[in-house]
């Protein structure tokens, strides 16, 4: 996934009107083989060492204060409130670059106290440039939108650098409060993200983990990344033995993981009402103007496609010749790939993949690739998960990974670069202040890159057994990136309804709510042991609120592009990367129905069950 650009994530001033928020991890750690190495990212690139940064931060501070001089200034002239938000700009760029550069750092090993303190001076950063900038979009506001449209008119850099964001800022008018009203929403940043990092301390570091001997004899430590390494182990008793040891530590902190979650959610509910929205979901969608709809639409249709879910963990069952199937049974793959992929031969094999976009993408995949832009491997103190990182619009992105060499592996390395040519064909065509993707589009290319794949390693299997691995992989990343997400999208849904009612929402409550969600989902013959319900605490993209949806619409919208391409000509192709192009030049709604697909219907998401419905046929006909 994409570490959310704090261009995005945070606000770089009231002109963006994005509120706070901590970024979301993936969760995909893995193990390399013994002896795997590979160069580490070079974060040269973006300070030559800590002292730059360091210099660079306290300029970027004194820098966001001298903004105050374009206070009460926009309505003199458009030349002025073209320099006033140039500025502005200017100093969100640098801090954007200060932010990457330590947050990579900080993640190479959690452990370095000094690394956690520096990113935090960042994040404190970001604050004091929303406070520096609170007042720009109220006396936006107060201008008027026939002046502000005038203004565009006459000055070029309002229109080509500006006029996505000023329209945006004239959109959410009523939800903009006075100066001082924004000045103090911002200054709360800091501390309502304080439930986010609260809860990354304790999964991280302070919670005390489990160690279990598996029937190899291997002894595991039960930290999260070793619960996903684990999961999928292929003796059952394994399994059971992983999720239950597992969950039981993640049990003992359910209080307090559930106050944690508590105060999240009320944060939410602070920034909506102080905001004038009528729930945290509409807070949430608003800022890429996405239809509050979307959301409940997806969450309806999952819920209708469902039956083949439960089909496909009936097929699970047979295919892992299980008397039963249970939770701990979700994991392990459907056929076994004696296969290692180094990573030489990923970066080859997604380079063959992804041939279908055309010569430009493939120039810069080859490039990126060759470079030292990614740290691929895991190790002891490093961040677990996979992520892209595009926050350094004038350098290059970013790719934290914790490889396998197996064909998990293979598929995140897919992914992730998707996300990085999704960034780089983005930059290329979109100035700085339109180049920033709305978080709605930011796993199509990523999960299109998966897509095509599994797809030509669908092709290229010559065995009935890797037809049906790929198959598998297949159902189950729709299964894991549809059907899942969508129910985590749904379970974020219920418990901010619970609190908005003044409910009584705790640990107790978000555990017996996800189990019932987990109950339907999985449907009545996967036996779900209660105390796995725990695993809400597990997420960590609860605490980037109503994120997790968009991981449901995007594969909804990946699977399409992917099959358009792959079935299509240079039409479709060039209709796709206009997606990726288009950056944040406009509402991502408005992006697709461009490109052909609307998500505000219910037919995308009918055609991505429909997929999955023809995918567990040709499954069922190998096995027949």
């Amino acid at each position: 996934m994409t570490d959310l650009s704090r261009r995005e994530a945070l606000a770089t001033s009231a002109l963006a009107g994005l509120a706070a928020a901590a970024p979301a991890w993936a969760q995909q750690g893995a193990t390399p083989a013994p002896g795997a190495t590979a160069a580490a990212w070079d974060l040269t690139e973006l300070y030559p060492n800590d002292a730059a940064w360091d210099a660079a931060r306290v300029k970027a501070l004194a820098d966001a204060k001298a903004l105050a001089q374009w206070k009460g200034r926009l309505g003199e002239s458009a030349d002025v409130l073209a320099q006033a938000l140039s500025a502005q700009s200017d100093v969100g760029r640098t801090v954007s670059r200060l932010y990457t550069y330590i947050s990579l750092k900080a993640d190479e090993d959690v452990r370095v106290a000094a690394n956690q303190e520096r990113r935090a001076q960042a994040t404190d950063l970001w604050v004091a440039l929303g406070e520096a900038t609170a007042w720009t979009g109220p006396e936006l506001i107060a201008l008027g939108r026939p002046k502000i449209e005038a203004f565009t008119a006459q000055n070029a850099t309002l229109r080509t650098r500006f006029g996505m964001a000023l329209k945006n800022v004239l959109r959410q008018a009523e939800h903009t409060l006075s100066p001082e009203g924004e000045a103090l929403l911002a200054s709360a940043g800091a501390a309502l993200s304080g439930p986010g990092e609260t809860a990354e301390q304790l999964r991280s570091s302070d919670m005390p983990r489990p160690t279990v001997q598996l029937s190899t004899g291997k002894s595991v430590r039960l930290d999260d990344q070793g619960y996903s390494l684990n999961r999928d182990a292929p003796n059952r008793a394994d399994r059971k033995q992983v999720f239950d040891a597992f969950w039981k530590s993640y049990d003992a902190f359910e209080s307090s993981l559930g106050s944690a979650y508590v105060a999240k959610i009320k944060g939410d509910i602070f920034n909506a009402r102080a905001r004038k929205y009528p729930s945290s979901l509409a807070a949430a969608v608003s800022g890429g103007n996405i239809p509050e709809g979307v959301y409940r639409t997806l969450v309806q249709e999952t819920n209708a496609g469902l039956p083949q879910l439960h089909r496909y963990f009936e097929l699970r069952r047979r295919m892992l010749k299980l008397p039963d199937m249970a939770y701990y049974d979700i994991y392990p793959p459907l056929v076994s790939l004696d296969r290692r992929f180094t990573l030489s031969e990923m970066r080859t094999l997604t380079l063959e993949a992804t041939k279908p976009l055309g010569p430009e993408y493939a120039k810069l995949i080859a490039q990126g690739t060759a470079a030292r832009w990614m740290d691929p491997f895991p190790r002891t103190g490093k961040r677990s998960g996979a992520y892209m990182n595009p926050g350094a619009y004038d350098v290059h992105p970013y790719l934290l990974l914790n490889l396998g060499e197996n064909y998990e592996g293979l598929s995140t390395y897919a992914h992730e670069w998707g996300h990085a040519i999704h960034s780089l064909l983005a930059n290329r065509a979109q100035p700085y202040d339109m180049a920033d993707y709305p978080i709605f589009l930011a796993e199509i290319a990523s999960t299109a890159n998966e897509a095509l794949l599994v797809d030509m390693m669908l092709k290229r299997a010559k065995t009935r057994e890797e037809k049906l691995f790929y198959l598998g992989q297949r159902m189950e990343s729709i299964r894991g990136t549809f059907f899942r997400q969508a129910m985590f999208a749904e379970f974020e849904l219920e418990a901010h309804e619970l609190a908005e009612k003044s409910e009584g929402v705790s640990g107790a409550r978000f555990t017996a709510l996800y189990l019932d969600l987990l109950k339907r989902y999985h449907g009545p013959k996967v036996a779900i042991d209660p105390a796995y319900a725990i695993e809400w605490a597990y997420i960590p993209h609860f605490y980037s609120n109503f994120y997790v949806y968009q991981y449901a619409t995007s594969i909804t919208a990946a699977e399409y592009f992917a099959r358009s391409v792959l079935t299509g000509g240079t039409a479709e192709r060039d209709r796709y990367l206009t997606v990726l192009k288009a950056g944040g030049s406009d509402y991502p709604i408005d992006i697709l129905k461009r490109a052909g697909l609307d998500m505000t219907s219910p037919e995308p998401y009918r055609q991505l069950v429909q997929s999955f419905k023809e995918t567990l046929d040709q499954a069922e006909a190998l096995l027949a």
